[in-house]
């Protein structure tokens, strides 16, 4: 097992998964790209305990993404001005979840980023999960 200085080193930084997730994001259809106006990416290590508390949950280690904002379909003229929508990835929690299941952090970043995505764009989690669990 590698001491935790090695693991420190192969673990990507918060840069890293920053650019990790925007290299996802360029993979989107151009229709899409288009529709996310000024949605900001943020990587932080553990959500807070405000955003835990929103989205009903306790432990930072039980959320990889959150997205805030206005979903598209519910903005209005008057929206202008207000705060950008902000697609939040939590690095620890990615870290020990791509683990866990024994992909890359390249392959969840992703997975969070357009579960992420289908929230802008006004998809329920249930939603999002019908679509995942079709056929190819």
């Amino acid at each position: 097992m590698p001491d935790g200085e090695t693991m420190a080193w192969q673990m990507p930084s918060v840069e890293t998964m920053e650019a990790m997730a925007r290299r996802s994001l360029d993979t989107l259809p151009q229709e899409f790209l288009a529709e996310m106006g000024n949605v900001v990416i943020r990587v932080e290590d553990y959500a807070d305990a405000d955003s835990l508390k929103a989205v009903g949950l306790s432990h930072p280690m039980e959320l990889s993404g959150l997205y805030t904002g206005r979903p598209i379909g519910d903005k209005s003229v008057s929206d202008s001005g207000t705060l950008p929508d902000v697609i939040h990835l939590y690095r620890q929690p990615i870290l020990a979840e791509a683990q866990d299941r024994g992909i890359s952090v390249n392959q969840l970043v992703h997975h969070v980023l357009i579960h992420e995505v289908g929230h802008h764009f006004g998809l329920s989690d249930a939603d999002m999960h019908a679509l995942e669990d079709q056929p190819d």
